[in-house]
């Protein structure tokens, strides 16, 4: 069935205004000062730096801006993206209203590309966004983009959930995004991803973007996901995940259909870990039997995420 035009003759014209009003006060505008080391090989000659009287490592400082969604204004709590504060020296945040608060960095985590900053110094009255759940979210459901595009100012956009549980970006550790048409450009990182009830269901993070920009095809974090990232950083200053020590691969499709196998065959188990100390290392479990696998792996190789695989067009940070 087609969806209807709507009738505006004799009704009220159908607006996202009133949403768009009650959620712009709490996605802010971030300024990060950061120092980056040079990555020049000719400064890592000791004779170019000893002929010319540098130091050992230069470094060049470098600005940046991102956006960002207060998540607790009691506690000056704003939720961003971890690649918009990666290199932070100092932030300062600004909101709508024009308001600029300095911020410190309270955690960040790579993997899930969330991080949290804390206003500092007065707050007054800003505002908190409330969070919905990203779990009962569903393809086709309308959605705004709230963020700062090329530094502009804040920017609202519009479109629906194009797709869920997207992985493969070669982006992240952990891949579970929200995708969306709704347009989100380079600036947008960290901005929020709201449903038509105001609520925030995703943390902007990136594009699918061959030639640079906007093709409608943009990438947010699961406000579930950033929610639990966000508690470790505030209490622990990381995320500490539990492990079981395998590292696991798709089977075959030979050798599923050969000897009946159903699920993953586990690849590397780390010495030391959970998976050895509970005797399943390195087995295959089938029929109650166990086979022995080809592989122990240190377990500290073990404390970062499996590379996410590779994706076939290029995706870019926002």
């Amino acid at each position: 069935m087609l969806a209807q035009v709507p009738d505006i003759r004799g009704g009220q014209i159908p607006t996202l205004a009133p949403v768009v009003k009650e959620t712009t006060p709490s996605v802010v505008n971030i300024s990060v000062h950061a120092r980056v080391k040079e990555d020049n090989r000719l400064y890592r000659d000791p004779v170019f730096r000893e002929f010319f009287d540098l130091p050992k490592q230069l470094e060049k400082e470098v600005q940046a801006t991102g956006s960002g969604v207060i998540v607790d204004a009691e506690r000056g709590y704003v939720l961003t993206a971890n690649h918009v504060v990666a290199q932070i020296s100092k932030a300062q945040v600004t909101t709508k209203d024009g308001r600029k608060f300095g911020a410190k960095l309270v955690g960040r985590d790579p993997a899930t590309d969330i991080a949290v900053l804390q206003l500092q110094g007065p707050r007054g009255n800003v505002k908190t966004i409330p969070m919905g759940d990203s779990d009962k979210i569903e393809v086709g459901d309308f959605v705004i983009a709230i963020g700062n595009p090329f530094g502009l100012g804040q920017t609202v956009t519009s479109g629906i959930v194009s797709a869920l549980g997207r992985t493969g970006l070669g982006k992240q550790g952990y891949e579970d995004f929200i995708q969306t048409d709704a347009s989100i450009n380079p600036g947008n990182s960290g901005g929020a991803l709201v449903n038509l009830r105001g609520q925030l269901i995703g943390i902007n993070t990136a594009i699918i973007s061959p030639g640079g920009g906007n093709v409608g095809i943009g990438f947010a974090v699961p406000i579930n996901m950033a929610r639990r990232v966000m508690e470790q950083l505030v209490q622990y200053g990381e995320v500490r995940r539990g492990q079981i020590g395998i590292s696991v691969r798709d089977l075959a499709a030979d050798l599923a259909a050969r000897e009946s196998y159903q699920g993953a065959l586990i690849a590397e188990i780390a010495n030391g870990s959970p998976a050895e100390k509970a005797a399943a290392e390195g087995r295959h479990r089938k029929g109650g039997r166990w086979h022995a696998d080809q592989k122990r792996v240190p377990a500290s190789q073990f404390n970062r995420p499996h590379p996410a695989r590779r994706a076939r067009r290029a995706s870019v940070r926002t």
